[in-house]
């Protein structure tokens, strides 16, 4: 049967003229995140000599790239990525999994085949029909020198090659002239930064970190006005920051660290109003902070650390309200005393100070910053009390050690000597509280001794308790009744029977306890990594015991056991958005005011997380297969495994953790996890449920503006009914929304709290109820 006569599912056909007929032919291949495996040499590309779009990324195929791709003249659209690709190109050989052909397709403008394995060097002959525009093949095992080809493509918007092996001298790279994004972090390059990069005029990330280049900053970088990321950190760069680097207004991410720059720290930076994460830290900068610094006011992360700075730490600093994540002076040569100011800085979790010669006492101030999670100004020569306040109540004695005098009700610490006046008031107190303590002990006496022996005479509470009480077994409390043989009866001993969906770290089960309530059951997978495994177990009991939200899977309890790893949720019937967006049935259920309601089920979710926990919490990993729906299609964020809470000494700066295609793009540039992450995929989401199906060519679009000459009606996921004209105003502000959050940069995105108030504004207030009218489950809910 014909693909094109069957409506088959991802596949599009057009009518070609062969002679003096017309035929049917399959032009477009589009199944992304399809959940297809298998061999991808099984697939015979020369039966359709038409094809030109294939995307088959997000799934599981393997093996080598077969052959007859480079039979495909018409194709301009190939992506491969995050499968499981493999292989290596055989030696001046035409075989292996990447022909040398494939560079030599001349209507080729997009390829991506990042996240795989893929090996051997890379093909020459790319670029040569003059159309490569998007080139990406990060996060995989390539090696040798970059193909001429593609040092000369000036067709170029993006050439992404990060972590691979790859080597050679980068000082002749471009001119690219249409260039709007480059990256070659982790790789082993050399050589220096050209000027010609400064005809790059479109250009907004440069990501040349972890290699080593060497040289110094060209100051006709400063010509980049649209650049938002420059991240050059870990190489051997020499020389002066050139001051006309403050030039670039649109500047947000700026990391220079870990090179060898010297001279001083340009008062010009203070003129980068958009700045929020500046690093310059493990350098050779000398003189003294510029005063100017204070006036980036969008700063979030300030980082001048190991340097040979010296001279009075800049009262300036304390107008940077926004610091949140880092503020690290330490390993300076800083003086003088500490400013009062820095009390200013009540968003700042993480402040170092260690490691220089500071003086004075510690500001009272220190004592009202309320985000304060770590303070460490250990190495110093400060001296006198250490503050009051909920973060001195259980300070290490690391933060303070080496210092001149420091005193205070820290263990470690002396006791601070008490003034004449304060130990007159003091013995008064202590009168006081003797004569009151002598009958309330007697009270409390009795009270205990009424709970411990008279009550539990009348009523003896159930134990819960494990089979083998050899092997111990923590499990949190379910109404009294939830034990270890209560999750094993009920799935037969995590029998397959009862399996309703398995991912990469856990393999979730169906269980009807003995009372009826059904529940899902993670089961946590044995792998080699532990500790790794653990740390996110314990990540998500800590996450999930700390919130509880009506669009929040509830967490009942758990059990860490040798053998043992499990999570006891809410049992949600519908199971997870991706499962019901891929199947064609559910889909036409998923009607278009469901599908508004999903999305603003979500952002109330994550707007929660964000603003309405103390601390904030990123969840790091919204994507459709960690949203579930129940009977009344009703949303529910879930997995908080690699969730974080928003503090700097619970690692913020991290691996790389979450979904391929819903990770933000700044952490291609920066380890910095933020809440704007969340943001960005939960725009990725949005596109999700409006289109049916991952967006993505969307993303490129996004990424150029181009999204403002699409049709919504092109865009829209044609299973459901036809919206009606308020369904099509409501899906309008959903494609507003979500392409607000897949800006490029951070800074452009709107907080979850705007996103929320936005679809919560844009809601159609509910029919008015008469005598014959109930109101309906999503009306109550609602309320």
């Amino acid at each position: 049967m014909s693909p094109c006569s069957s409506n088959w599912t991802g596949i599009a056909c057009s009518t070609v003229h062969r002679g003096n007929r017309k035929s049917l032919v399959v032009t477009r291949i589009s199944l992304p995140n399809s959940s297809i495996n298998g061999q991808i040499g099984e697939l015979n590309f020369s039966a359709l000599p038409f094809l030109t779009y294939i995307d088959l990324s997000f799934n599981s195929l393997h093996g080598e790239i077969p052959l007859s791709v480079t039979s495909l003249n018409a194709l301009s659209y190939l992506d491969l990525s995050v499968n499981s690709l493999t292989g290596q190109i055989p030696k001046n050989e035409i075989s292996g999994f990447l022909p040398q052909e494939i560079g030599l397709l001349p209507n080729l403008s997009y390829l991506v085949l990042f996240g795989n394995q893929m090996s051997g060097p890379l093909p020459s002959g790319f670029c040569k029909g003059g159309k490569l525009q998007w080139f990406n093949v990060g996060d995989n095992l390539f090696t040798g020198t970059i193909p001429k080809s593609l040092q000369t493509c000036n067709s170029l918007k993006q050439l992404g090659l990060s972590f691979n092996h790859l080597m050679g001298d980068i000082s002749n790279l471009g001119p690219y002239p249409h260039l709007i994004e480059v990256g070659l972090r982790r790789n082993n390059l050399s050589g220096q930064l050209s000027k010609t990069w400064a005809l790059s005029i479109n250009l907004t990330k440069m990501i040349i970190s972890e290699n080593m280049i060497s040289g110094s900053l060209p100051l006709e970088l400063s010509n980049l006005v649209n650049l938002v990321a420059l991240s050059l950190h870990t190489n051997n760069l020499t020389g002066n920051i050139p001051p006309e680097l403050g030039n670039l207004g649109n500047m947000y991410s700026l990391n220079l660290s870990r090179n060898q720059f010297s001279g001083h720290i340009p008062s010009e930076l203070g003129r980068m109003r958009n700045l929020q994460f500046l690093d310059i830290s493990h350098n050779k900068f000398s003189g003294s902070i510029p005063e100017e610094l204070g006036s980036c006011t969008k700063l979030q992360c300030l980082m001048i650390d190991h340097n040979n700075l010296s001279g009075y730490l800049p009262l300036a600093i304390g107008n940077l309200e926004n610091l949140q994540i880092v503020l690290d002076l330490s390993s300076n040569k800083l003086t003088g005393e500490l400013p009062a100011q820095l009390g200013n800085l009540g968003m700042l979790e993480f402040l170092n100070l260690s490691h220089n010669q500071f003086n004075g006492s510690i500001p009272s101030s220190f004592g009202r910053m309320i985000s304060l999670s770590t303070l460490d100004v250990s190495y110093n020569n400060l001296e006198g009390p250490v503050p009051e306040g909920r973060l001195f109540l259980d300070a290490s004695i690391t933060w303070f050690v080496h210092n001149k005098g420091l005193c205070g009700n820290i263990s470690g610490l002396p006791t601070c000597p008490p003034a004449p006046i304060v130990e007159y008031h003091k013995r008064r107190i202590h009168s006081f509280v003797l004569a009151i303590s002598i009958p309330v002990c007697i009270a409390v006496i009795i009270i205990i001794f009424i709970i411990v022996i008279i009550i539990p005479k009348r009523k003896r509470p159930q134990k819960t308790t494990a089979t083998d009480t050899r092997d111990v077994l923590s499990v949190w409390n379910f109404d009294g009744k939830l034990a270890f043989e209560d999750i094993s009866r009920a799935t037969e001993n995590f029998s397959d029977r009862y399996i309703v969906g398995s991912g990469g770290y856990g393999t979730v089960y169906k269980a009807q306890l003995q009372e009826g309530r059904l529940v899902a059951v993670k089961r946590l997978h044995q792998t080699e990594e532990a500790m790794s495994d653990e740390k996110r177990f314990l990540s998500e009991i800590k996450v999930l015991t700390k919130i509880r939200h009506r669009s929040i899977v509830k967490m009942y309890g758990f059990c860490s056991h040798p053998r043992y790893k499990f999570l006891v949720y809410d049992y949600i019937e519908r199971g997870n958005l991706h499962v019901i967006l891929g199947n064609e049935e559910l889909a036409k259920d998923l009607d278009w005011q469901k599908r508004v309601a999903v999305a603003r089920d979500v952002a109330q979710a994550i707007y929660y997380l964000h603003h309405e926990c103390d601390p904030p919490i990123i969840h790091r990993d919204i994507t459709s297969n960690n949203i579930l729906l129940d009977a009344d299609f009703n949303a529910y964020v879930s997995d908080f495994g690699i969730a974080r809470m928003l503090k700097p000494d619970s690692s913020n700066w991290s691996e790389l953790a979450g979904t391929y295609g819903y990770i933000a793009p700044e952490l291609s540039y920066t380890s910095v996890v933020t809440t704007k992450c969340d943001v960005y995929s939960f725009g990725v989401v949005v596109l999700e449920i409006v289109m049916g199906r991952y967006p993505m060519e969307l993303q490129s679009l996004a990424a150029t503006g181009q999204h403002q000459e699409l049709a919504m009606e092109d865009m829209l996921d044609k299973r459901p009914l036809t919206p009606t004209v308020v369904e099509k105003k409501e899906v309008a502000v959903l494609v507003e929304v979500a392409f607000a959050c897949l800006q490029t940069s951070p800074q452009f995105r709107p907080e979850m709290q705007d996103v929320y108030q936005k679809l919560a504004l844009h809601k159609p207030p509910p029919p008015l109820a008469s005598p014959s009218h109930a109101p309906t489950p999503e009306e109550i809910r609602e309320v």
